[in-house]
């Protein structure tokens, strides 16, 4: 067991190292057969790169019986913002089965692995989706072998057969990487579940199989022929059984071609979808805070109607009570209290006087009609006058106390 320190020394060179961390020991603590290793990892281009890997077996599901797949997915130092690469490693007595999911180098191709998620996809996810994809399509087969001679002392051989095999060693202390069944004839029924990347709908993921220690292979042993190729080695003719699987094969091509196709348009039209829904949050965010200022300059109009009536209601007492009122002579309404009032508002009004005659004197000058010596004449006596009144209204206010003395 790999410490965490050991980890984060490994992982030293990475862009995220805690978050590679979290995944690795979460995939590990569910997938004891799976152990991180630190190794060189050579590109298409020829250079290389130290790092991370989880390396090991996983517990595969296959036709009611339970087996140990080898397997090695290799994190990139951007984990996880980029998807590792995952690679199938047979030990020598299997061989790789081509198929949309493996190439000939044991590579693995995945949906899930092709849309890759930052944010959502995980070491723990491609595992799981690995278990489900090979219990449809087994990536490996056992090699044929030749028959052999049975001899007395073989106690797995039964008379008469002469092409029977011990099983695999199970127990403590084996890998159970041999006993693999036989590989079938491609089935492309791939149930695809949510956030896998698939089209459908994987079925909800149980708990982890448990590791098995050996494949329990029917009958005393492998079979010298591999299913999917139609031939029989031993008879050397074509069976209808292996016609009917290859009908089979190419029905369920067919339907897989036709399923990806829907699961395309399926997923253009749902990215659509999500594309409108978020303009249409959008929208609603909008329309929301409009409404909010509508009902709040709603709210201020109602007062303001409110304070509007109320002053329009006193304006109307306020008309009422001025028309049953007497009308009131301008004379009277700016009658003194006292002769010194008096004569300091009649002094005010020759003085407001005086200053008007002043002002048109000096336009009648400007339009030509009195001369400049009748102007300044007229001018002279009114500023003189003016000025005697001025004086007048500031000697009336200092003895009424209006100003200071």
């Amino acid at each position: 067991m790999v410490y965490a320190s050991v980890l984060r020394q490994w992982l030293g060179s990475y862009k995220t190292p805690d978050s590679a961390i979290t995944d690795i020991v979460t995939a590990t603590n569910q997938y004891k057969g799976l152990e991180p290793l630190l190794e060189t990892y050579t590109f298409n281009d020829g250079s290389s790169l130290q790092l991370v890997n989880l390396t090991g077996t996983i517990p595969v599901r296959y036709k009611g019986n339970t087996y140990n797949i080898p397997i090695k997915i290799w994190l990139m130092d951007t984990h996880p913002r980029n998807a590792p690469i995952c690679y199938v490693k047979p030990t020598s007595d299997m061989s790789i089965k081509v198929s949309i999911y493996v190439d000939q180098n044991g590579k693995i191709y995945l949906p899930y692995l092709h849309d890759w998620k930052p944010n959502d996809s995980d070491l723990l996810g491609v595992i799981q989706v690995m278990i489900m994809t090979f219990g449809e399509h087994p990536p490996v087969f056992a090699r044929p072998k030749q028959p052999e001679v049975a001899y007395p002392n073989n106690p797995y051989a039964s008379q008469g057969a002469t092409n029977q095999f011990p099983p695999y060693p199970t127990g403590p202390g084996f890998s159970s990487y041999g006993g693999y069944p036989p590989y079938p004839p491609i089935n492309t029924n791939v149930n695809s579940g949510a956030g896998s990347g698939f089209g459908g709908g994987y079925p909800p993921y149980q708990a982890p199989y448990p590791p098995a220690p050996g494949y329990p292979v029917p009958g005393a042993g492998l079979p010298s022929h591999i299913p999917g190729q139609g031939v029989n080695a031993n008879a050397g003719t074509i069976k209808d059984e292996h016609i009917r699987e290859s009908l089979l094969s190419a029905i369920e091509d067919k339907l897989m071609r036709r399923m990806k196709e829907q699961y395309q348009q399926n997923r253009a039209e749902l990215d659509t979808l999500k594309k409108t829904q978020y303009e249409l949050k959008q929208g609603k965010a909008k329309l929301d805070s409009i409404l909010e200022q509508l009902a709040k300059e709603k709210s201020d109009l109602d007062k303001n109607i409110l304070v509007l009536k109320d002053k329009e209601q006193e304006l109307e007492k306020a008309i009422e009570r001025l028309s049953n009122q007497e009308a009131i002579d301008v004379d009277d309404a700016v009658t003194t209290t006292a002769p010194l009032y008096k004569q300091l508002l009649n002094a005010f009004a020759e003085e407001a006087a005086l200053e008007d005659a002043i002002y048109y004197m000096g336009e009648a000058l400007r339009c030509g009609v009195i001369d400049l010596d009748v102007f300044l004449k007229q001018v002279r006596t009114l500023s003189r006058k003016q000025f005697m009144l001025r004086a007048l209204m500031q000697k009336c206010r200092q003895k009424a106390g209006l100003m200071p003395v």
